[in-house]
C-alpha cells in the first residue's frame, strides 16, 4: 500500500485520454479511497479509460473479475518477472508450480476484456543472477502466449535492456509490443520505435532529474506514445512519494505534450486514438 495524502487533481485535460498502466487492486492514500472513485475522479479530469495490470495470480485473478464490474476498464494478466522464478524454485506462496500457474494465467487471457499479455519482462533489479535463467523462460512463453491469443504484449524492463531487446529480436516480437514504464535512454528509444514497438511513459518523465527519460521521449514519434500511472506507484511531480491514481495522468500527459512541442489536445487525441486501435473498444 502506498500511504499518505491524495494530491490534489490536476487541471482537466481538453481531450481523454487512457491509462494505459495502473494496478487498481493494491489499496492506496488516506483516506483509502473505493476503485469506483478512483476512476471517477480519473474521468472528472479527462481520464476516461484504463488498462488494469494483474501481475501476479491474485492480482491476475482480481483483475479478471473486474473489467467486468467496471465498464471503462480492461485488463492484462501474466506472471511478473519476480514472481516466475518464486514459481519455478517451487517458493511461491500459492504452492503453485510455474507450469501450473503459466496455465492459470493462459486461462484468464482468454476472457474477452483481457487484451494484454503483461507485465512480463526481465527485472534484474530484485531477482538475483539465479532467477534470470527461470525469468527468461517465462518471458519467452509469455511472448508466445501473445502471439497464440492475438494480444499485445507489455513488457517489464528494469536494469535488462539488452537482454531484453535481445529475447524480442531472437523470439520475435508480437504484432503490438508496449514498453510498460520506458526507461531507457535515447538510443534504445530510436531502436525501439524503428522496431515498432511503443513506448508508455510513466510519471518518472515528470521527475526533476529525468533529463534522460525526457531526450527519449523527445526522439519517440508520437505515434508510438501511451502514458501510464502505473498506480499507486511513480507519482508524478510535483507530487512524488505521494500514493497515486490514474487522475493523475493529465502531469503526465502535459509533459508528453511540452517534450514533444505539440499542441496538448493533439497529443491527447493521438494518445487515445493509438490505446484505442491497440487495445480494441472498451
Amino acid at each position: 500500500m502506498r500511504a499518505g495524502a491524495w494530491p490534489t487533481a490536476p487541471e482537466a485535460l481538453p481531450v481523454a485520454v487512457v491509462d494505459n498502466h495502473c494496478h487498481l487492486e493494491f489499496p492506496a492514500g488516506e483516506p483509502e479511497l473505493t476503485v469506483e472513485r478512483r476512476l471517477a475522479d480519473a474521468a472528472a479530469v479527462g481520464v476516461d479509460r484504463v488498462v488494469q495490470i494483474g501481475c501476479e495470480l491474485d492480482s491476475a485473478r482480481w483483475t479478471a473479475d473486474a473489467v467486468d464490474r467496471y465498464p471503462t476498464m480492461l485488463g492484462g494478466v501474466a506472471l511478473h518477472p519476480n514472481e516466475a522464478p518464486l514459481h519455478a524454485a517451487g517458493t511461491h506462496d500459492s504452492g503453485l508450480s510455474y507450469d501450473d500457474a503459466l496455465a492459470e494465467i493462459a486461462a484468464l487471457a482468454r476472457h474477452d476484456r483481457i487484451r494484454v499479455i503483461g507485465e512480463t519482462g526481465l527485472d534484474y533489479f530484485r531477482t538475483s543472477e539465479e532467477g534470470r535463467e527461470a525469468q527468461v523462460r517465462s518471458f519467452r512463453d509469455h511472448i508466445a502466449l501473445a502471439k497464440e491469443l492475438g494480444l499485445p504484449l507489455q513488457i517489464h524492463d528494469r536494469d535488462a535492456h539488452a537482454d531484453v531487446l535481445d529475447v524480442l529480436e531472437r523470439d520475435g516480437a508480437p504484432d503490438v509490443t508496449v514498453f510498460h514504464c520506458f526507461s531507457g535512454d535515447a538510443a534504445m528509444a530510436r531502436l525501439c520505435a524503428h522496431r515498432g514497438y511503443y513506448l508508455s511513459f510513466a510519471g518518472t518523465v515528470t521527475f526533476k532529474n529525468a533529463e534522460g527519460l525526457r531526450a527519449a521521449l523527445a526522439v519517440t514519434p508520437l505515434s508510438q506514445v501511451l502514458v501510464e500511472t502505473d498506480a499507486p506507484f511513480l507519482t508524478p511531480h510535483p507530487h512524488r512519494g505521494a500514493p497515486n491514481a490514474p487522475y493523475l495522468v493529465p502531469l503526465t500527459m502535459r509533459t508528453v505534450a511540452s517534450v514533444l512541442d505539440v499542441d496538448l489536445a493533439l497529443a491527447c487525441e493521438t494518445v487515445s486514438s493509438t490505446s484505442e486501435n491497440l487495445y480494441g473498444p472498451w
